[in-house]
């Protein structure tokens, strides 16, 4: 069992962190901290004696003065630094600097120079210290205006305002699950060196962000589409996107339900990389389809009363019949170039998922009738 202390534990990073470490039951035990320890020299010595790690990640990134960021960073560290010695503990210690180091800002001294001070404790003490140098880090619940560009052009988007780029950077990024999965790793394995390169995972211009989170907004918030997550970086991204969303105005989202004599017809997801789901109701002695396909793949899913499902190769006599029931729910695939359909053979409402690789498109829709 491994005790971890966070200092910063409410922040951004520090609340990923906490909450993942907290999964790990049974390995992990994270030691209480609270920011008013800093001010407090007995609760602060009683903190860093009960770790064997210990995560620095409290520090100011934006003030009006410049100078209360380097105060504040360094005297967060000297404070830090002074508990440690007081009571003799020795913990892994593990500072969290910034790719703001390269540059000649204030925020980028205030780390560099409190990363060097833990090194130089380290070297004094026998203890094994990481000063882990993190790019931009982006991902759910980072504060706009604060924490990253992501965050704030997020919640822009998502609260009717128009994001504005200053400069078009070229960002080395990391997103937050990667960035706590690896902080874990570094003390699991006690690594120990005094400036250590977090890896960007992703790296893309500030207009190409916003591009795909505008994108994101038309998409999802305006026609209820789910976009293509099928690359990393755009899954993470969007997962962040939605989070800034209200949920309690924005859901729940209306979908058009459409009735006839033979039932109703809702579509009740697209998704840019994987088609569209739908779901239907189909009255009793009422088929559906009748039609076949040249590109789209398309799956029928009874999850209620029982049907018959009917499929035969265009150019073929031969008809191929499979009984479905919703007490046992299971599926059958249609492949191209076989007209099909579904029957209610049951005496109450059928209850069926529709998934098809395309989304329907009045203009080309890839669907010919012809009955089985």
């Amino acid at each position: 069992m491994i005790r971890i202390g966070i200092t910063g534990q409410t922040g951004f990073i520090g609340t990923h962190l906490s909450n993942y470490l907290n999964l790990l039951k049974g390995e992990v035990q994270l030691v209480p901290f609270e920011d008013r320890y800093f001010s407090e020299r007995i609760d602060l010595e009683s903190f860093v004696s009960k770790c064997d790690a210990i995560v620095h990640l409290a520090a100011l990134n934006r003030h009006n003065d410049p100078q209360a960021i380097y105060d504040t960073n360094i005297g967060l560290v000297k404070l830090l630094i002074a508990a440690l010695e007081n009571t003799g503990s020795r913990p892994h210690i593990l500072f969290s600097s910034s790719t703001q180091e390269e540059r000649e800002n204030i925020f980028g001294k205030s780390k560099r120079e409190g990363r060097q001070l833990l090194s130089q404790w380290a070297e004094r003490n026998g203890a094994p210290f990481t000063g882990m140098v993190i790019p931009n880090v982006f991902g759910p619940f980072g504060n706009p205006y604060y924490n990253s560009v992501v965050a704030t052009f997020s919640h822009q988007l998502t609260h009717d305002e128009q994001p504005r780029v200053e400069v078009d950077a070229q960002l080395k990024l990391i997103y937050i699950g990667d960035l706590v999965q690896m902080i874990w790793h570094l003390i699991k394995n006690r690594v120990s060196e005094g400036e250590y390169k977090i890896t960007p995972t992703d790296e893309s211009k500030v207009t190409e962000i916003l591009s795909l989170l505008q994108s994101f907004k038309d998409q999802y918030m305006e026609n209820g589409i789910v976009p293509d997550l099928s690359d990393p970086f755009e899954r993470n991204l969007f997962n962040t996107f939605v989070c800034y969303i209200d949920h309690s105005k924005f859901f729940p989202f209306k979908l058009r339900l459409n009735t006839d004599e033979r039932g109703s017809f809702v579509e009740t997801v697209k998704l840019n990389s994987g088609g569209q789901i739908s779901f239907s109701t189909t009255k009793p002695g009422i088929t559906r389809g009748n039609h076949f396909h040249t590109r789209k793949a398309e799956r029928f899913a009874v999850i209620k009363g029982k049907a018959r499902i009917q499929l035969r190769r265009i150019g073929t006599d031969k008809i191929t019949n499979s009984e479905l029931n919703g007490n046992e729910p299971a599926f059958v695939d249609m492949p191209v170039w076989h007209t099909h359909n579904i029957t209610n053979i049951g005496s109450e409402d059928l209850y069926t998922i529709f998934w098809i690789s395309e989304f329907f498109d009045p203009g080309d829709p890839d669907t010919f009738f012809e009955k089985v």
